[in-house]
């Protein structure tokens, strides 16, 4: 009989199977996504060198009276600043094992807006 998982073991295992499949390049860097229980964290990241290029957390933001929704849209947009200046302009996604809604969502979206091919 298979052992019914938890929320915390179907999380291990998404990411697993998304990281299996997800690789960044210096040219196609790996944008990846962490959401603790009060902040959210971005970074870029070149797989081959194992070198994070750029990053981003809510902290950078001044306006934190703003919705969360909000504040992580503009991070996108901010971080999508930091990646055109180092003249990359594809990336592939990694959500972090996290289902692709609410915040996650968001910042692809600002990211997508800021120019930038996922």
């Amino acid at each position: 009989m298979k052992k019914k998982l938890n929320k915390k073991e179907k999380k291990i295992r998404r990411k697993r199977r998304i990281r299996a499949k997800v690789f960044g390049t210096a040219t196609k860097p790996r944008i990846s996504i962490f959401i603790s229980n009060k902040h959210l964290y971005a970074q870029v990241i070149d797989d081959n060198r194992g070198v994070t290029l750029a990053s981003i957390s809510d902290f950078e933001l001044k306006n934190k009276k703003d919705k969360k929704i909000n504040i992580i849209k503009e991070m996108g947009l901010r971080l999508a600043e930091k990646i055109k200046k180092l003249k990359i302009y594809k990336a592939v996604f990694d959500r972090g094992g996290l289902k692709y809604h609410g915040r996650v969502k968001n910042i692809a979206e600002g990211l997508r807006e800021g120019g930038i091919k996922l």
